[in-house]
């Protein structure tokens, strides 16, 4: 199979696939409300704001969309604690954006309340919400807290159209890293599987939730505007 420049995929991949370097600084601020990191991944570094604090939700709502309106792809992806017994649907725990360089982490679960800013954001169709498996995750933020996810973009079927290549319909988000960005990326089980409920979460869990938030957010961007990357 050829790329849109003619160039054999098996190919391409072989000589330009990196393993990305992944990082997390703790900035360990003495707050119980929130707290900043910076995750390094490949030669970028997003900066995270881990909160349940529904003020700080809508500050960085405001910093980081309303004051760039040209920015109009989100990266999104939600967490929750995994279903060990049959029938058991834990709700979500965190919901996680990122916009460019910088990534919020929700803790959601132990939030009082959401704030109009949030609930205005995902239901502002102005903005495109990418993710993998996207339409089940909107569907449960639904269910959980009738939070409306309303103009949303399925990487798996974005990549198809744009690559032509219908197989990757049912790739998951390290088939679409490596594909697209040319980057292996590593998800431990022993994270994906953690206990996304807890009250406060540790650096490396945050280092993962950024990363899959971000990864959404640039293999969109990637796709979609080829011509910048």
């Amino acid at each position: 199979m050829l790329d849109q420049n003619g160039v054999p995929i098996s190919s391409q991949n072989a000589t330009s696939t990196r393993v990305a370097a992944i990082s997390v600084v703790d900035h360990c601020l003495p707050y119980d409300t929130h707290n900043l990191y910076d995750v390094t991944f490949h030669t970028h570094t997003i900066h995270t704001l881990l909160t349940s604090d529904p003020s700080l939700v809508h500050s960085w709502i405001s910093t980081n969309v309303h004051s760039n309106r040209t920015q109009l792809m989100v990266g999104l992806d939600i967490e929750w604690r995994p279903n060990t017994q049959r029938n058991m649907q834990n709700p979500v725990a965190t919901l996680q954006l990122c916009l460019g360089q910088h990534c919020l982490v929700f803790q959601i679960l132990h939030s009082p309340s959401i704030p109009p800013s949030l609930v205005s954001f995902l239901a502002d169709t102005n903005f495109t919400f990418v993710g993998v498996g996207i339409e089940e995750d909107a569907e449960k933020l639904l269910e959980d807290y009738n939070l409306h996810v309303v103009n949303v973009r399925d990487l798996r079927s974005l990549a198809a159209e744009k690559l032509g290549d219908r197989e990757l319909k049912q790739a998951g988000i390290k088939a679409l890293g490596l594909r697209v960005l040319g980057l292996e990326v590593e998800k431990p089980k022993r994270i994906t599987k953690s206990r996304w409920d807890n009250p406060w979460l540790t650096p490396v869990q945050v280092q993962y939730a950024t990363v899959d938030a971000f990864l959404s957010y640039e293999i969109g961007r990637s796709l979609s505007f080829p011509s910048e990357n």
